[in-house]
């Protein structure tokens, strides 16, 4: 599995989430929700340093990561991260 951030995605963790140079942003399950693989869970996001990283990626001096532990969720699937501008948030895909 691999994590795709676009050029707009990555604008917005970095005006609205304030995500820095060296910051890292962690990708996790939420219990609750709903997404395309898995019903009753849902893609949250943070900012978080990584414990156990799974995948990772480094764009712009910015690390975006999952933990390994949360690998179950893609199902063997990428993770696109995209930004929907109608709604002027990231939306997520996952693609095999």
């Amino acid at each position: 599995m691999n994590i795709h951030i676009s050029e707009d995605a990555l604008t917005w963790f970095k005006d609205e989430m304030l995500v820095e140079e060296g910051e890292q942003v962690r990708f996790y399950v939420r219990y609750g929700g709903s997404s395309p693989l898995h019903d009753g869970f849902s893609l949250g996001v943070n900012k978080d340093e990584p414990v156990d990283a799974g995948e990772r990626v480094e764009i712009d001096k910015r690390e975006f990561f999952i933990e390994e532990g949360d690998l179950w969720f893609f199902d063997g699937h990428d993770l696109f991260v995209e930004f929907d501008e109608k709604l002027q948030e990231p939306s997520y895909e996952y693609k095999k």
